[in-house]
């Protein structure tokens, strides 16, 4: 699967008020950069992802050889979810914040009826409780190759912190799962990359923070 952390523009009815912050602002450009990731779960073992990081450190791709559930009379329930834990390090202007907004996620599906995948990432960053999701659920039968834009909840709003850099913390998983009835039947869901963009453009959400 390959699946593409957008940050973009909020388009609401109604503005968000937040007390201390200033709407509209961003840093300038060139001053937002991937300093690094790390990663660990079943999903993506050490040494079973690679990463590149593009010459202006604005864009990493991630590809995992490992990050496959698997679901069927022959397959251990050990197989049936995997998870995969990234810590991204962001380096921004102290004066800014930023928030998640979307994904896009790339792979391959081969769901047989009677079984359900699921896809889903958990946006935090470290030190504060709060949290944004985006998902997507596959119906069997599905076979082939997906390209999938999920939008998280944007009623969720889950800010970087002021005056620091915050570490972007991403639980992604993808599970399959046997309706009554249907034990025999058979499920296999892939991720294979990921795309991380923090650019200004369209992809990025930022505020301004005030004393």
């Amino acid at each position: 699967m390959k699946w593409l952390l957008a940050l973009a523009p909020i388009v609401a009815a109604t503005p968000v008020n937040l007390p201390g912050l200033e709407l509209g602002d961003a840093p300038p450009p060139g001053q937002v950069t991937i300093r690094g990731v790390t990663y660990g779960g079943t999903g993506c073992p050490q040494g079973t992802m690679s990463s590149q990081i593009s010459a202006d450190r604005t864009i990493m791709t991630l590809i995992f050889d490992a990050y496959i559930a698997s679901i069927g009379p022959d397959v251990k329930p050990t197989e049936n979810r995997k998870n995969c834990q990234l810590n991204v390090d962001i380096q921004y202007p102290g004066g800014f914040q930023y928030s998640i907004l979307s994904a896009d996620y790339r792979g391959y599906a081969a769901i047989q009826k009677g079984v359900t995948g699921t896809l889903k990432s958990t946006y935090y960053f470290s030190g504060s409780q709060d949290q944004s999701s985006t998902e997507y659920n596959f119906v069997g039968p599905v076979n082939g190759d997906y390209l999938k834009h999920d939008q998280a909840d944007s009623t969720s709003v889950v800010w970087s912190p002021c005056g620091a850099n915050g570490m972007l913390n991403i639980n992604s998983q993808v599970r399959l799962a046997q309706a009554s009835g249907y034990t025999s039947a058979q499920g296999l869901l892939t991720t294979d990359s990921t795309d991380l963009k923090f650019t200004q453009v369209v992809y990025v959400q930022w505020q301004k923070c005030t004393k």
